[in-house]
């Protein structure tokens, strides 16, 4: 028979046990549901290692936007004025997608270093610039909104 503290540290020991397995399957779950987000320049410094789906943010560039043969499928190119990536994408685009225009795609890169969008958010309003967006933007060093607001002023 055991005795009353071996019993309490085995209560304990079961607890600790199924906090443990509890801890790792909720830190499994937010792994599996984590976007990362890319600019254009850090895909060309080095794509993601795996075929997990990603976020990839900046403007669309210039004269790059194309219809695909009159279908639902659309190509053009995002920049952050650094570095540019294709991309691909099928289906509605939102109203306010346009060229020099900020956007976030969210899909996979294939192997031919173009992206496959499964979905494409445009900006929504004329002063918003999606924050991923500005931080890459910054960080190629072509960030524009900062002075146009000192000179505004």
């Amino acid at each position: 028979m055991m005795k009353r503290k071996h019993r309490r540290l085995v209560a304990v020991l079961v607890g600790l046990t199924a906090l443990a397995g509890a801890t790792a399957l909720v830190l499994t779950a937010f792994q599996d549901n984590i976007m990362l987000f890319y600019s254009p320049s850090d895909l060309a410094e080095g794509p993601p290692q795996n075929a997990r789906s990603f976020r990839l943010g900046g403007l669309v560039e210039e004269g790059s936007v194309r219809q695909m043969n009159g279908g639902p499928t659309v190509e053009f190119r995002i920049t952050d004025l650094a570095e540019s990536v294709p991309v691909t994408y099928t289906g509605i685009l939102p109203d306010l997608f346009r060229e020099g225009q900020g956007v976030v795609a969210e899909g996979v890169l294939n192997d031919a270093g173009v992206f496959e969008a499964r979905e494409v958010l445009a900006k929504h309003d004329e002063t918003y610039m999606p924050p991923e967006v500005a931080e890459a933007l910054k960080a190629a060093g072509q960030w524009q909104g900062d002075e146009a607001e000192e000179t505004a002023q």
